[in-house]
């Protein structure tokens, strides 16, 4: 096979490839982000580069007609999913389709807990060996220890260095009563564990202190699976074509973590081995990816999990780069796909103690709703987040550098907004788009059925309509910022997978909207929503402010509870067996409700 040498402009990035090969598969060897919302399926149009020759790559395809205009395919507009390449060739991604570091919430709201970790750390000074002393260095271990304790392989292979290196002076790691790890010399100040929360599109670490439940550091990026698919079906579909990409699957969570934690150790004076233990909260699907476990009978009804309960494995196992002896914890799953990130929910907001009725709405890729009264739980999941990611949406964007994240229209039907950063914009994150839609509909520009109504210098009639944000003058693109009737269809279709989701557990319970006394909103997404207008266009229940309570990242701070506490991980065990599930997709009542759902108003 030919080799070709191509460069990605404007990084300089030189790489020589194979004839044939396609420029996505370039842009991910070279680690060059490049934007695939649809995992390189040809579906979203995100992966537009310019190519210097049109004649070194293949002609269009059909989908490339689709997706772009004759003018674009002219000017060497390319989709790089469907461009393979044939000659040595110069490739610029255009501001638009690169990805940038993305704005990813990693705190939550903080629950005291009393401190009673599994891993524990025992200093021990043992006696030199004598001759005529028959004993072992392992058999003197267990003596001080007491007896009753299990051993691990790795502990036993540090031992006999770790004993005379610190002459006779050691540090036993226990988790729970097994020992995992031995270190010479007395390290009780030095524990560390590791929560860790895997979305569908951002993981989350938070490095905590065992000794004092406090977070040090933390880090966070978004999930490399993405490559693969923005949702959770994409990549089990992927997983499923072979052991091979489920392997890779399995690989790339794993190397997500990896480099999470890097970024939260770069803070602190901490060494990754200090590490002893990980939570891992994600939902069943991640959960699956994660433990490399087959999805296939998760991914068709059914949904039947591998595992349900909470379960461990060794850290060296799953790739993560902490103690060789240290345990993965994963807490339970629910049933479908409501995960052990659910129940991280659960726990770090105390649902299930709360006396009043609670309802709490975790907004991303894939939404978890839970209400519950401290008597009963019910619990549901919707697909909903690739609009709110800014998949699906035409000027849509992640929350980076350049997206409008907050918008204002004035009675004049002039627009006001704030990008990230402070700098010209490059298109709409998900909480622009929710507030467009919310102020398009109290200015009377947009009517229930989420079509444009008003006339003005702000729309484009067409098919279909749009509402301009940004001016082409305005904008790092050069191009009209806007929000389009098929954009605002993309939101009026997860909003009304929330609200249904949230009616029908609702009505299991017999209970209205104004009875919900506390309406947590989590995830995320959920950080950066403007609660009005979530409730202006039927998104969440229509409660007063008072009573609604933006928590953050409830499942890493569900993780690092459980890290923490034996008994709050035994409450997360209970909590997943006693919590009722609906699964949407076979509920007789979401086929009545959804289509009422999609109207834009307030949700009573």
């Amino acid at each position: 096979m030919r080799r070709l040498k191509i460069v990605f402009e404007p990084y300089g990035r030189r790489l020589e490839i194979e004839e044939g090969e396609s420029i996505l598969e370039a842009a991910r060897r070279a680690s060059i982000g490049l934007r695939s919302e649809c995992g390189g399926l040809g579906l979203c149009g995100r992966c537009r580069v310019i190519v210097d020759d049109s004649k070194a790559v293949s002609p269009p395809t059909e989908a490339e007609r689709r997706l772009l205009t004759p003018e674009e395919l002219e000017k060497g507009v390319r989709l790089a999913c469907q461009t393979r390449i044939h000659g040595d060739l110069v490739i610029n991604i255009p501001p638009e389709s690169r990805v940038e570091a993305q704005r990813i919430e990693v705190k939550g709201l903080r629950r005291a807990v009393e401190l009673e970790p599994m891993i524990w750390k025992l200093p021990l000074k043992l006696e030199r060996p004598k001759l005529g002393d028959r004993r072992g260095d392992l058999e003197r271990v267990l003596e001080a220890l007491g007896g009753g304790v299990d051993v691990e392989w790795e502990a036993v292979k540090e031992l006999p260095e770790a004993l005379r290196e610190g002459d006779w002076t050691i540090t036993a790691i226990l988790w729970g009563s097994t020992l995992i790890a031995v270190e010479s010399g007395d390290t009780t100040e030095n524990i560390y564990g590791l929560a860790v929360d895997i979305g569908t599109s951002k993981i989350v670490v938070q490095l905590v202190d065992l000794s004092t439940g406090e977070v040090v550091s933390t880090g966070a990026v978004e999930n490399p699976q993405a490559i693969h698919g923005e949702d959770i079906m994409a990549r089990m579909t992927y997983a499923m074509e072979s052991p091979e990409n489920l392997e890779e699957l399995q690989r790339l969570a794993a190397e997500g973590v990896n480099e999470a934690l890097k970024e939260a150790l770069s803070r602190v004076d901490v060494d990754a081995a200090s590490i002893y233990e990980a939570v891992v909260a994600c939902n069943t699907a991640i959960h699956h990816l994660f433990l490399g476990l087959d999805p296939r009978h998760l991914a068709v009804s059914p949904f039947t999990p591998v595992v349900r309960r909470g379960f461990k494995a060794r850290a060296r196992d799953l790739g993560l780069n902490i103690n060789r002896g240290a345990w993965v914890y994963t807490p339970p799953v629910v049933a479908g796909f409501v995960g052990g990130d659910a129940v991280a929910d659960v726990i770090a907001t105390g649902l299930h103690e709360a006396e009043e009725l609670s309802l709490l709405i975790d907004v991303g890729t894939n939404t978890e709703v839970i209400l519950g009264d401290g008597e009963e739980l019910w619990a549901s999941s919707c697909a909903s987040g690739p609009a709110f990611e800014g998949a699906h949406i035409k000027d849509g964007m992640r929350a980076v550098r350049g997206a409008i994240e907050r918008i204002w229209i004035d009675e004049d039907l002039e627009v006001r907004y704030e990008t990230i950063g402070g700098v010209k914009p490059l298109g709409l994150c998900g909480s622009a788009v929710i507030d467009a839609v919310a102020e398009m509909l109290r200015r009377g520009i947009l009517n229930p059925h989420g079509r444009l109504t008003a006339e003005g210098r702000r729309i484009k009639p067409g098919a279909p309509a749009e509402f301009i944000i940004a001016w082409s003058g305005e904008t790092a693109t050069g191009r009209d910022i806007t929000l389009t009737e098929r954009d605002i269809n993309e939101i009026q279709l997860a909003k009304a997978a929330i609200y249904t989701a949230s009616k029908i557990l609702m009505e299991r319970m017999g209970v209205e909207p104004s009875d919900i006394e506390r309406l947590y909103i989590a995830g995320a997404f959920g950080s950066y929503l403007n609660p009005e207008n979530a409730k202006e266009i039927g998104m969440i229940p229509d409660v007063p402010s008072e009573r609604i309570r933006v928590v953050g990242n409830t499942a890493v701070e569900g993780a690092r509870l459980m890290l923490l506490s034996k008994r709050l991980r035994d409450e997360a065990e209970r909590v997943a067996e006693e919590m009722k599930y609906v699964e949407l997709s076979n509920d007789p009542d979401f086929l009545n409700l959804y289509p009422r759902a999609l109207y834009l108003g307030r949700f009573t």
